[in-house]
């Protein structure tokens, strides 16, 4: 996949996915949680993927430097910036009655 080959973002959420998992796996989560869990992680991948294909069409349009094609690039990673955000959310919420009922 060219994503996962060209994009550190990318590389940085499978890394962030997969320890999400494993400790999914650990705690063991209900099945709703992880519906849940798959729906945030695919979410901000298919984001990232997105995020990729606008801002190589951008480069594609032109070469040389236009306030509209920054603007472009700037809110599409800005979208996968708020995405993020609400996935560590979502997952102190999902993952914090576990993780006090350890701490306890």
């Amino acid at each position: 996949m060219f994503v996962l080959r060209t994009e550190r973002n990318i590389k940085i959420h499978f890394g962030i996915a997969f320890f999400v998992m494993a400790l999914s796996l650990y705690l063991h989560i209900s099945k709703v949680e992880w519906l849940i869990l798959f729906i945030v992680i695919g979410g901000i991948l298919v984001i990232e993927i997105l995020n990729t294909a606008i801002e190589n069409v951008v480069d594609l349009v032109t070469e040389e430097y236009h306030p509209l094609a920054k603007i472009a690039k700037d809110v599409a990673a800005s979208a996968a910036l708020v995405f993020a955000f609400i996935s560590v959310i979502i997952g102190i919420l999902l993952f914090s009655p576990y993780l006090w009922a350890i701490i306890k």
